[in-house]
């Protein structure tokens, strides 16, 4: 079987070449030369809020475009591979000064009606991946905690913070409160920008029952 999976590879792989997004080169979505060209996220955010990369570079963009738009789900196994790194970077840190363990991990979900409309949450997808291949288990997903039963306006096109704030507030939910109680969480976007949507996102985990909350996201 594995055998056969590797020959269906090649041949998909040569008849639906895959080339870089950032530089065109055949045989990966994202090269590792491109990805070691991707600047680290430089503008200030909040102390519990670790972003991967800066989104103004156009190849970031580009990439959370297409996994969240477009359909490109393959693409969630890169970006997993690629902050998997860095959570456990942080995690080694916390589990030592602030004696942060066993946490879980939430992704930010989608309101219902997004969801059918996309299809998938490109967050949640991340998510799986990363619970793939993290093999020493140093975290446990959860799907089913974190609930968005309010349908809001997209953040990214609002401008004014104050507007994000108020767009945002009040439009998540928990579920299966039992779960969180008395544990770490680590939160999970693809994009920050103001914090407006984690902040909210944690301010519910905590009022539930959450010990200490962090997020990490692709960009900022």
């Amino acid at each position: 079987m594995p055998l056969f999976n590797t020959i269906l590879s090649n041949m998909l792989n040569t008849i639906f070449p895959t080339n870089c997004l950032s530089c065109g080169k055949r045989g990966s979505d994202l090269c590792i030369t491109c990805i070691g060209d991707f600047p680290i996220a430089e503008r200030e955010s909040a102390k519990w809020i670790f972003p991967l990369y800066d989104y103004r570079h156009p190849p970031i963009k580009k990439t959370l475009w297409l996994i969240k738009y477009k359909g490109k789900k393959r693409l969630a196994q890169i970006l997993a591979e690629l902050m998997h790194g860095k959570i456990l970077e942080e995690l080694s840190e916390l589990s030592v000064m602030e004696n942060y363990n066993n946490p879980i991990l939430i992704p930010i979900p989608l309101s219902s009606k997004r969801r059918r409309e996309r299809g998938y949450n490109q967050t949640e997808l991340i998510c799986k991946e990363l619970a793939k291949i993290d093999e020493n288990k140093n975290f446990e997903l959860h799907t089913d905690v974190l609930i968005k039963p309010k349908d809001t306006e997209h953040q990214a096109r609002i401008k004014d913070r104050r507007i994000r704030l108020k767009n945002i507030a009040g439009s998540f939910s928990i579920k299966n409160k039992e779960v969180m109680k008395n544990r770490n969480v680590i939160l999970l976007d693809d994009i920050t920008t103001t914090g407006a949507t984690l902040n909210e996102a944690r301010k519910i985990l905590k009022q539930n029952g959450a010990k200490k909350v962090i997020a990490f996201t692709i960009a900022h």
